[in-house]
């Protein structure tokens, strides 16, 4: 029976390490997927500044010429 039992032993260690395999594998995908929201969570708050920015200028430049406007009566 000795053999038998190296042989469970023996599959017993493997599945456990193909396991922790499995796991860790998929925590490396978490992580990534985790990595690509923040990413993007970044660049949509770099577009809403830049948008912010886009709208100040513009709201700038209107106020100039309607400044202008006014001193020319």
């Amino acid at each position: 029976m000795g053999f038998i039992d190296n042989a469970k032993d023996a599959l017993d260690a493997t599945g456990q390490k193909i396991g922790r395999a499995a796991e860790d594998a998929k925590d490396r995908i978490d992580d990534k997927v985790d990595e690509a929201k923040a990413d993007s969570k970044v660049k949509k708050a770099e577009a809403e500044v830049k948008h912010a920015e886009a709208e100040r200028g513009a709201t700038e430049t209107k106020n100039d010429f309607k400044a202008t406007l006014r001193d020319d009566n």
